[in-house]
């Protein structure tokens, strides 16, 4: 079963939904939410997958792809969110942000929201199933994934020209080695997430940077 196989079986309007940047120690967490045109061209998509097992090309080209053939949505939480509720609360909530946005669009409740992982999206008036590993299953997961992804690699790519000290623009906010060293030497930063830090960090008022 191909991933456009496994959305149409659901016999649904579906909606995948899925985030990216639980993991780091740096920058907000995004979630994308995707719901395709009907008919769409299934060549376009051949390479379509699990963001995190596409080249940065293959993710850019199919980015672009996906949002001229989709209902889609991208949404952030901020650091400071994710320090008061939880980056699992967090990532939920930024999935419900973009699956409320898409609803809108298509303006038809009778949907189906699929989404990535073993939690559904709490406080939620809509049908939904989680789906494990989905971004390997589903069309519209694997899309979401994508969107989350680029837009979070391009966010961390920013704030890195901001402080270089950390090079997020290669590690993208993960807790690598030389970025707990980093950590240690410099001090955290406004985009850190200080939960994660707790361990290793300074406080943002002893930093250096």
């Amino acid at each position: 079963m191909n991933l456009f196989e496994f959305d149409n079986q659901k016999n649904s309007i579906i909606i995948g939904t899925d985030e990216a940047g639980r993991g780091p120690g740096a920058g907000g967490v995004w979630a994308g939410a995707v719901c395709f045109f009907n008919n769409v061209d299934l060549s376009l998509f051949e390479t379509l997958n699990d963001s995190k097992k596409l080249t940065p090309k293959k993710r850019e080209n199919l980015y672009e792809i996906i949002k001229q053939n989709s209902y889609y949505s991208i949404k952030a939480i901020t650091v400071e969110k994710i320090d008061e509720i939880n980056i699992l609360e967090a990532s939920l909530l930024a999935m419900k942000y973009a699956v409320s946005d898409v609803i809108k669009q298509i303006n038809n409740k009778n949907v189906l929201v699929l989404v990535d992982g073993n939690k559904l999206i709490k406080n939620f008036d809509y049908p939904q199933e989680f789906i494990i590993k989905g971004d390997s299953k589903s069309a519209s997961i694997a899309a979401a994934s994508i969107l989350a992804k680029v837009n979070r690699d391009k966010y961390m790519d920013k704030i890195d020209k901001e402080f270089p000290c950390y090079n997020w623009k290669q590690n993208k906010g993960y807790l690598t080695k030389a970025h707990i060293e980093a950590i240690k030497t410099f001090g955290a930063c406004k985009y850190h997430r200080l939960s994660f830090l707790k361990n290793i960090a300074k406080t943002p008022e002893n930093s250096g940077v």
